[in-house]
């Protein structure tokens, strides 16, 4: 069977960015997650593998909360795969 990737974008503030990618990494499906500033220029890139969680994220976390200090709005990017 034959995965399709699906993209989908959220406009969140950057206090919101924290909490709003976490929810998504929940999902399971995600294959990448980008985060744009409010020009679009891609600010951080994370490809997620299938079996990373915990510690292995702790440094895209700290990554994350680094640019939600920055920014004060921002687009999330998501490719999950749907089968």
């Amino acid at each position: 069977m034959e995965e399709e990737t699906k993209k989908e974008e959220f406009k969140v503030s950057g206090e919101d960015l924290v909490k709003t990618i976490k929810e998504i990494v929940k999902q399971g499906n995600i294959r990448k997650i980008i985060i744009k500033n409010d020009e679009g220029k891609s600010l951080i890139e994370l490809p997620l593998t299938f079996g990373v969680v915990g510690a292995l994220l702790l440094p895209a976390w700290a990554a994350v909360g680094a640019i939600a200090a920055m920014v004060t709005k921002c687009t999330i990017i998501i490719e999950k795969t749907e089968k």
